[in-house]
């Protein structure tokens, strides 16, 4: 009989409380995680999937997993994820991160929603599930996951997600949903600062913003003093000139409509980006509040990095993992999947030997066990 798990996924998963009664349960809860990140790490995009997955790989898993009955059916797995407290589940994940990865000095926390489109159930009348999660984009991980409740929004579940994750010396970068005053209190009262972009969803406080830019642009006398930096990007066949405009004059912040009412706010900025393809020329101007003190080439970099959420993460799940395409859609079931996809896509990110894409590492995985072995490293040592 293998040893048992003794591992961090026993340390940080263990207290999980399994929602099947006792005289149904064949397989170890433990057990059914560690198959399905398996799975779900080497192509597995639904329990049909992972069932496939764990029988071709039975020997494997015995060299390690007490498995009596052999891999659970996918109704079993179906059944256990459906029924899973997700908070219990999300709240495992985030002390498995924390062992994992200490947050580095200033690292940007970009914090982004997404929607599973094919978690629609229309004759259960249940609409499609949204994520919050936060991204670690200097370490690329997913430090944390929150559902948004079905008749509230992404403002209400952005602040369970904070409270949930540890933030001292961290940027968390937001678009404008979350540009509310609770939510950069919240950001300051966890030790991080905060970059929130500033749309029409605070008009007034917009409308001050966007003139008090143009006065600084207009210079002349009496013109805000501001601090300017460029960067230039050429690829593809585009050039791509962006241009960050700070001011950090606490004299010009205090006359902002409701500008008090933004804990620790020092500084605005403004991100001018030109676009030049095949010779038409585009411009979007965008501004944000930020309790950062004003330099432009620091600004400048963290509204780029915000981006890599969606590069690195929402396009990598739907890309690589097909979560848009996921049909699990029974109770807790499409959010659990979920964190099993965030917990392998943190795997497969760590997993640095091989210089490929997350699409074929995931295919390295499923062929090569000795490699995928690797990958689970931080969950199996």
């Amino acid at each position: 009989m293998p040893e048992p798990i003794a591992t961090s996924i026993h340390e940080h998963f263990g207290g999980l409380t399994d929602p099947r009664i006792d005289r149904c349960k064949r397989h170890q809860l433990l057990g059914i995680l560690v198959i399905a990140i398996c799975a779900i790490i080497c192509g597995a995009d639904d329990w049909v999937e992972v069932e496939t997955f764990g029988n071709r790989k039975l020997a494997w898993f015995k060299t390690f997993l007490d498995l009596p009955y052999g891999i659970p059916s996918h109704d079993t797995f179906g059944r256990v994820f459906a029924r899973l407290d997700p908070a219990q589940f999300e709240a495992s994940f985030l002390r498995w991160i924390r062992a994992l990865a200490e947050l580095l000095p200033s690292e940007v926390v970009a914090v982004d929603g997404k929607q599973l489109r094919r978690s629609l159930d229309g004759p259960a009348g249940k609409a499609p599930i949204w994520l919050v999660s936060a991204w670690a984009s200097e370490q690329h991980l997913v430090l944390g996951q929150v559902k948004v409740d079905e008749k509230s929004n992404e403002i209400t579940a952005i602040p369970d997600l904070l409270d949930a994750l540890s933030l001292d010396g961290a940027v968390v970068t937001i678009d404008a949903a979350g540009c509310q005053t609770a939510i950069a209190q919240k950001v300051v009262e966890k030790g991080g600062d905060y970059v929130l972009a500033l749309k029409d969803n605070q008009p007034n406080l917009a409308a001050d913003v966007t003139l008090l830019f143009q006065d600084a642009h207009q210079g002349g006398l009496g013109a805000p003093q501001t601090d300017q930096a460029e960067s230039i990007e050429k690829g593809h066949g585009r050039i791509e000139t962006r241009i960050c405009t700070t001011i950090a004059d606490a004299t010009l912040l205090a006359p902002l409509r409701r500008s008090d009412e933004w804990t620790g706010l020092q500084s605005l900025i403004e991100i001018r980006a030109t676009r030049q393809v095949d010779g038409a020329t585009t411009t979007k101007v965008r501004y944000y509040l930020s309790s950062l003190p004003g330099k432009a080439a620091e600004a400048l970099r963290i509204s780029r990095t915000h981006w890599s959420v969606e590069n690195s993460m929402n396009w990598v799940l739907d890309v690589a993992f097909r979560e848009d395409d996921s049909r699990v859609r029974t109770d807790f079931g499409p959010e659990n999947f979920g964190i099993l996809r965030r917990i392998a896509l943190n795997l497969l990110k760590q997993e640095s030997t091989l210089k490929i894409g997350v699409k074929a590492k995931r295919k390295a995985a499923g062929w090569d066990e000795a490699y995928l072995r690797r990958v689970l490293a931080p969950l199996l040592p």
